[in-house]
């Protein structure tokens, strides 16, 4: 399967501890590493989405608004 520019799309497993692991091109489209922390979202009609660093604040921003979610 050739992805293309900008996408990736792949099989993964889920191992006995209900964890998958995120394929290395995959890791290296979203610009996530070890020790990093990332968003998962899951729909039961649209599945399971891991969006990049940037989308992730704008996710926030928009459920939470501007500055909630910070300690004060």
């Amino acid at each position: 399967m050739i992805n293309p520019p900008g996408k990736f799309a792949a099989m993964v497993k889920i191992g006995e501890k209900g964890q998958i692991v995120i394929p290395k091109e995959a890791r290296e489209l979203l610009g996530v590493g070890p020790g990093d922390t990332v968003l998962v979202l899951c729909d039961r009609e649209q599945g399971l989405a891991i969006p990049s660093p940037e989308r992730t604040a704008a996710i926030y921003e928009a459920i939470f608004g501007a500055g909630r979610g910070e300690e004060e």
